[in-house]
């Protein structure tokens, strides 16, 4: 199985990568269109911010490339915000892929960003093969993706968001599968190895 992460300048790809190998995959980091769109399956993770990383996929063509990838994809963290339509950070037009904005936390009450653990719930498709409800992940992130008919795990700080969502062939998670252990894990596994478009 051929498993390509989207290579950009996102901050936490290697982090992915080490979670993959703990998995016994070696995925292939790349920024080629046509290595992209050969993969069986594509991680498009992400770090940083999002008006400098879609700057970054549109002078290489990297926007329409992960806008025509058909295989099964899998956004993670900023990766998820950039597949949606527009984000409050910096005022970016982001993917369009999901149908969703990224909102910024707004709460006087609650430390911004979310960062740490915090659980899931309303769990749906089988990305979540083998995970409980109410289990808990790790994020870190002060924007969030909005609640809607996609949405395929819910997460509350302060308001509720989505978790995760999935839309044809792209899920994505707001949280870091790859440092959420043993749920993150299996999450993880279930994307590699069951899910088919």
């Amino acid at each position: 199985m051929k498993i390509a992460i989207v290579n950009y300048n996102a901050g936490n790809v290697e982090s992915v990568k080490n979670a993959l190998n703990r998995l016994s995959i070696e995925p292939i980091l790349t920024d080629d269109a046509e290595v992209l769109g050969s993969a069986d399956k594509v991680v498009f993770p992400g770090v940083g911010e999002a008006s400098t990383a879609m700057q970054f996929l549109r002078e290489r063509n990297l926007d329409e490339t992960i806008k025509n990838l058909t295989q099964p994809v899998l956004g993670i963290c900023l990766g998820m915000q950039l597949l949606c339509e527009f984000s409050e950070e910096n005022d970016t037009k982001c993917l369009g892929i999901l149908p969703y904005k990224v909102r910024r936390f707004e709460s006087k009450d609650l430390k911004i960003p979310q960062m740490g653990w915090n659980n899931i719930f309303d769990l749906k498709t089988n990305l979540f093969e083998g995970v409980e409800e109410n289990s808990f992940v790790y994020f870190v992130h002060s924007f969030y993706v909005e609640s809607g008919a996609e949405t395929i795990a819910a997460c509350d700080y302060g308001i509720k968001f989505s978790a995760a969502v999935n839309h044809k062939n792209f899920y994505a998670v707001q949280f870091h599968a790859e440092k959420s252990s043993a749920v993150g894990e299996r999450i993880l596994e279930n994307f590699l190895r069951g899910l088919n478009t």
